[in-house]
């Protein structure tokens, strides 16, 4: 059963998984609010908002070491990819994944911070039914969920951090507000919780 995760909460990946985990999916699903009609009745299908999911890999000194978001889908390396844009959030399930094969990732990367920004500027207020999940790629077991719609002006959010710890991979559900349509615009708020 997958842990529920609070904002700030740590869990140790292996442990909930009941075992080595070797490949994950993280991800991403958001629906478009519904807007409010008169009088708050007969509202429909609000504006399409463009959610982005990506990652940064970042070395022990704190430094990105490579990017994987929509406009670069892969790492250099090879071992995290992502599944592409969708711009709408329509559809069932994640609207976007990133996987990460984990004992792939080279040795230098000690952290992978997974954000999510809004590429057309709305911000969270517009985005309903929000989420990040950790998924087991070997068995497509769900590992954690971490509940994103917590509405606000915010146009981003810093969602969690896979980091290596004494030999194994351990998550840390950050849930951080953030600003920025872009991982450039997102970068100085990430490090801080580095």
């Amino acid at each position: 059963m997958a842990v529920n995760l609070q904002k700030g909460q740590k869990i140790s990946l292996d442990k909930e998984a009941g075992g080595a985990l070797n490949r994950i999916v993280m991800g991403l699903g958001w629906d478009v609010a519904k807007s409010k009609g008169f009088f708050g009745f007969g509202g429909g299908k609000g504006q399409a908002v463009d959610l982005d999911a990506s990652v940064v890999m970042f070395d022990d000194a704190k430094r990105p070491v490579d990017v994987v978001w929509f406009r670069q889908l892969k790492s250099r390396d090879g071992s995290v990819s992502h599944s592409g844009d969708n711009r709408t959030g329509a559809g069932e399930g994640d609207d976007e994944q990133i996987s990460v094969e984990l004992n792939r990732v080279p040795p230098e990367v000690q952290a992978l911070v997974f954000t999510v920004n809004s590429f057309t500027g709305q911000n969270f207020s517009t985005v309903e039914n929000a989420y990040c999940r950790l998924v087991n790629a070997a068995n497509n077991q769900e590992v954690a969920r971490f509940n994103l719609s917590v509405q606000g002006t915010h146009t981003a959010q810093i969602m969690a951090k896979l980091y290596r710890h004494n030999g194994e991979w351990k998550m840390h559900a950050i849930g951080e507000n953030g600003v920025g349509r872009t991982i450039d615009d997102l970068m100085p708020q990430i490090v801080a919780h580095l």
